[in-house]
Parts: structure tokens; sequence; C-alpha cells
């Protein structure tokens, strides 16, 4: 799976985490640090497994639980039309 900014989206990050505007619809949503955290992984390259077991290591989570959550944060962000998935 590789993910990319969908076109006329823009990520900057913030104190709290990072914030994600839509240009082409004037919208934008907030990121908490966990998310941007993981999203930011994800547009590295970083397999969604991969991100998953960092999580587990750095937070009181299964890595089954943290790989549910990275997925739900795609399908979420692509929902939305921020995101480009590809396989």
């Amino acid at each position: 799976m590789k993910l990319s900014l969908a076109r006329d989206v823009t990520l900057t990050p913030i104190e709290s985490g990072a914030v994600l505007l839509d240009g082409r619809r004037g919208r934008y949503w907030q990121l908490n640090a966990s998310g941007s955290a993981i999203l930011g992984k994800l547009l590295e390259g970083e397999t969604p497994r991969t991100v998953a077991a960092l999580m587990a290591e750095a937070a009181p989570v299964s890595e089954d639980q943290a790989h549910k959550d990275v997925m739900d944060l795609v399908g979420a962000l692509s929902a939305a039309s921020l995101l480009e998935v590809s396989q």
C-alpha cells in the first residue's frame, strides 16, 4: 500500500499534531500527535503493519489494535478524499 496526499491537500505540523487543508473545498482536518505521527510514517513509505508495530512499542496497545487504528485513520482520510491509496 502506497499513500500520498491528494492533489491540493497540504499537511502542516502544529504544536499538538498536524492540520490537513483541502484547498479544493476550503476545509481542514486536525490530527492529534498520534494521528500526525502515523500519517507521517505512512507518507514516508512505511507499511501499516510496520507503523502498527512502532505504535505497539511506544504505547500500551496490541499490534492488532494498533493496526486497526492505522487502517481506520487511512480509511477516514481516504473517505474524505485527503489521501490517495495505491497498491
